[in-house]
């Protein structure tokens, strides 16, 4: 089983190949709804995409002044990775216009860690409750930014705007995930000057210009976390040969904690155990256990065998999809950021809804132990984020099919 490239990844990559004109190309690319919509958007900014070779992408990019720094509203909309074309577009062309960008709703997610990084570096913002306009009157410049928070998407935008700036750049309380490490890699090979990837403190000389280049997309750490929680929660096997276990340090750790066998040898391996056991468990910023792993996490967990608490210390609202466990008999509690998750022998089938795409393959995951028949509805959310998942996991032998 592979798990291809990941989407936090590969959106941001695409996206810095806005900062130079001429060819890039990209590998371990999933095949993913989400990668179609940036191509469409980079498309109506100028640039041409060729996807015809399964998991790579060519980008090419036109000089500075034959981008568009505009482009219809749907597509910015369609996504909450839209936002980082922001910083490239206004390192390139000085300007950039764009509506507010949608995604997966689980909570408000404030876009001011973007626009205060780049008002920073000179950027003007007009913006209303539909959409941005910024400007800058000359190149932008280099700054001091300290996040208050180590936003992945934030630090990966004011990265792309800093490369170009003009001095030195510093971003402290960076996001550390592989994510951000891997695009910096990308834009090191593009000519970028960067030090400090995969801490919390990025150093960056701006230069004049970039070139294209060749990267590799690292392995989706998310993806490769629903296989191995397939195998543990259904007491089977699975190797995901792609996945990294530097990357994948504490959710490891807690899979072991819930009696799974884990191997770490070419690939990560799990086999699960009869029955699972319960484990506390929260939510925190890189190295921490990744909010995108705690429906998988808490649909485990809603088997397993004893009591478990679950924290989530990042996003509001990201318990939605417990009502939908409750309906497949699971018994959890939900009170601000806990959920008290009291294990059952078994779930009951029945018919559920995902409303994004962690939560949707949670679901998904659910019915695989669900006795009967379970439908899980919303699964173009999965489609956003994973390159196949029903065909997949049939292939490691769950009784699957995708809706008529």
């Amino acid at each position: 089983m592979r798990a291809f490239g990941a989407k936090n990844a590969v959106l941001k990559q695409m996206a810095a190949c806005l900062l130079a004109s001429g060819t890039h190309r990209l590998t371990n690319v999933p095949a993913i709804t989400d990668v179609d919509m940036m191509a469409e958007l980079l498309g109506a900014l100028g640039c041409t995409v060729d996807s015809s070779i399964p998991h790579e992408l060519s980008i090419t990019v036109p000089a500075a002044g034959d981008l568009l720094p505009q482009a219809p509203a749907h597509l910015f909309e369609a996504m909450r990775a839209s936002i980082v074309v922001l910083g490239p577009l206004l390192a390139r062309c000085g300007r950039a216009s764009m509506a507010l960008p949608g995604g997966d709703d689980f909570g408000h997610r404030p876009i001011n860690f973007h626009t205060d990084g780049l008002s920073a570096m000179g950027a003007h913002f007009a913006n209303d409750h539909h959409s941005i306009s910024a400007s800058t009157t000359r190149r932008l410049r280099a700054t001091h930014i300290t996040l208050e928070y180590p936003s992945h998407t934030a630090t990966d935008n004011l990265l792309m705007a800093a490369v170009l700036a003009e001095g030195r750049s510093v971003i402290d309380n960076a996001a550390r995930e592989p994510e951000v490490e891997d695009l910096g890699r990308q834009l090191v090979a593009m000519g970028a000057i960067i030090e400090g990837l995969g801490t919390s403190r990025l150093i960056i000389e701006g230069v004049g210009e970039l070139h294209g280049a060749e990267h590799a997309v690292v392995t989706d750490r998310i993806v490769s976390a629903t296989y191995l929680a397939a195998g543990a929660i259904t007491g089977g096997e699975v190797h995901v040969a792609d996945a990294r276990p530097e990357h994948m340090v504490m959710l490891l750790r807690k899979l072991e904690a819930m009696g799974a066998e884990v191997s770490r040898e070419n690939g990560i391996s799990v086999r699960g155990p009869e029955r699972l056991h319960s484990c506390d468990v929260a939510t925190l910023p890189y190295p921490g256990v990744a909010t995108d792993y705690k429906p998988l996490i808490t649909t485990m967990l809603s088997v397993a065998d004893g009591v478990s608490v679950v924290s989530e210390n990042l996003f509001v609202g990201r318990f939605r999809y417990v009502d939908e466990l409750i309906k497949l008999g699971a018994v959890i509690t939900t009170e601000g950021h806990h959920a008290m998750v009291r294990g059952v022998g078994g779930l009951r089938g029945t018919s559920v809804h995902g409303g994004d795409i962690r939560a949707t393959a949670a679901l998904i995951l659910a019915g695989l132990v669900a006795a009967g028949e379970t439908t899980v509805s919303g699964v173009e959310h999965v489609a956003r984020g994973y390159d196949d998942l029903p065909g997949r996991l049939h292939s490691l032998g769950a009784s699957i099919s995708p809706l008529a």
